[in-house]
């Protein structure tokens, strides 16, 4: 289920999400290439083995910054915008209980982020069993268009073993938010997916994903807003589950 806002900001979800027409919502019925059936019961492995990080100079934005500071890296270079990104949107996805480890490099085949999305559900007798997550963040003020969802598909391929197979969702990271092209595609794909957008400092903007995530393991799952002081503030996205708020957490450093 796909769900955008009718608040006054257009930027942000509602909190009482509106379905899109179903005509371009498709539910699909294949079986990923391993031939192992999709669904939702599938549990991922306690011992995901994670590929070599990148590089052991740094291994969060704080280490990044005291290693970019200590080799004069240029902020304004390739490297340190994705590098930054990166250990951004890996600390900000934490807040909705997603754990990712950044191992992006020369030959990522568009894979930054690997880790497992366990929905903070607190009081349910029975959570939706936690998921493995592919993540390709794109950093920058590229046009965000269909061609992202065609790569973000490519990422299922190119994703180590332990994140191959049933149980498996991928996730779109941009600066900017979804155009109508993303969200058609993004309906239309046979494959479990969704979009998130993130600001540079780690403000999320919006969350999104289609029908197949949530046959996946995302069902009952939903997207709302909280404010949190003045009127002037800018609201949180948060999760739902069955329509109750769940608390957004600690974020990871």
């Amino acid at each position: 289920m796909m769900r955008f806002s009718r608040s006054p900001f257009p930027w942000l979800l509602s909190t009482a999400p509106t379905r899109y027409n179903k005509k371009w919502v498709v539910a699909a019925s294949q079986r990923f290439s391993t031939g192992r059936p999709l669904g939702k019961n599938a549990e991922p492995s306690e011992d995901l083995l994670y590929p070599p990080p990148p590089t052991t100079r740094h291994s969060d934005l704080k280490s990044f910054l005291a290693y970019a500071d200590r080799t004069a890296l240029d902020p304004t270079s390739s490297v340190y915008v994705g590098t930054h990104y990166e250990y951004t949107v890996a600390s900000t996805l934490s807040r909705y209980g997603i754990a990712a480890k950044r191992c992006g490099g020369a030959s990522d085949l568009g894979v930054d982020l690997l880790g497992t999305w366990r929905i903070p559900v607190q009081a349910a007798s029975s959570p939706p069993p936690p998921l493995r997550v592919i993540v390709q963040c794109k950093a920058g003020s590229r046009r965000i268009g269909p061609a992202l969802i065609r790569e973000l598909e490519g990422s299922f391929v190119g994703a180590p073993v332990g994140w191959r197979g049933a149980g498996v969702l991928a996730l779109l990271v941009t600066e900017g938010t979804a155009t109508k092209g993303v969200r058609d595609s993004l309906g239309r794909s046979n494959w479990p997916m969704g979009f998130i957008s993130c600001s540079r400092d780690g403000v999320v903007r919006q969350i999104l994903w289609n029908k197949r995530a949530e046959d996946e393991g995302l069902e009952g799952l939903g997207v709302g807003l909280r404010h949190t002081g003045s009127g002037d503030s800018e609201p949180e996205i948060i999760l739902t589950y069955h329509n109750m708020n769940l608390p957004l957490l600690d974020r990871q450093t």
